[in-house]
């Protein structure tokens, strides 16, 4: 039987991180592990995450040496136990039967990884329209940019809020993230993943925090969302692409 790893990359977290942490215990099956993979957070993230664990034994709390996402996630990964690895934002939240969805997937061996569809919500509003958007970029993107990948090996454009998993004997043998990649390391590390089998979008919905659209606004938001696509797909370095990116808490 495959069990699952859930890995949350941290940095300032306390806002979005509780509710996150008390939604995971809701999931059934449950995992073999939850990591909040944290980079030194200057809140109250640590501490709330470790209060978590007296009541969540499955909790554990990984001190990164490296700030970076890339790097949390691969340093969690490299002390999971579960045969697959799920890697969840710390804003973003799952369906009660999400690891039955992700086990199911990966039990065809013709799958290499997948996500979920994402819905941006807020406290106020659904970010109907960016959502949309955002799936039907896994499609489209790929298409446009890597064709090849697209047609004969079915690739899909993924990003971290749609909540991405695959199987840890192939995270590890592909390198895992690229550590030094601060932008659009979900989809790079599917075009390594393509090379075991397609990639799948699932057809069920994970919650994102609207936060970044909240504070931008929708139009600067999408810009920004759509510039940074086109801008990787044609191959501008991702560190220069991470500075229209701030990070939003």
């Amino acid at each position: 039987m495959l069990n699952v790893s859930i890995i949350i990359p941290t940095l300032n977290e306390e806002r979005d991180l509780p509710r996150t942490l008390r939604l995971l215990r809701r999931l059934c099956p449950e995992p073999l592990e939850v990591l909040v993979a944290d980079a030194g957070s200057t809140d109250q993230t640590v501490r709330l995450a470790k209060a978590a664990q007296q009541d969540y034994p499955r909790l554990r709390v990984v001190a990164c040496p490296q700030v970076g996402r890339s790097c949390q996630m691969n340093h969690a990964a490299r002390q999971a136990r579960g045969d697959i690895l799920c890697f969840l934002h710390a804003d973003t939240s799952l369906p009660d039967d999400a690891l039955s969805v992700i086990k199911r997937t990966l039990n065809d061996p013709r799958i290499a990884a997948g996500g979920f569809i994402s819905v941006m919500r807020g406290p106020t509003k659904t970010r109907w329209l960016t959502s949309f958007h955002n799936y039907i970029k896994t499609y489209y993107a790929p298409m446009l940019f890597r064709p090849h990948l697209f047609f004969f090996k079915g690739a899909r454009l993924l990003f971290g809020d749609q909540v991405i998993f695959c199987r840890r004997e192939q995270f590890l043998a592909v390198g895992g993230y690229t550590d030094n990649m601060p932008i659009m390391e979900e989809a790079d590390l599917l075009l390594k993943l393509v090379r075991f089998g397609r990639i799948r979008q699932v057809n069920r919905v994970v919650e994102s925090s609207d936060r970044r659209v909240a504070k931008w606004g929708f139009w600067k938001a999408n810009g920004i969302f759509l510039a940074i696509g086109f801008l990787w797909g044609i191959g501008y370095p991702p560190d220069k692409l991470k500075r229209w990116y701030d990070d939003i808490r």
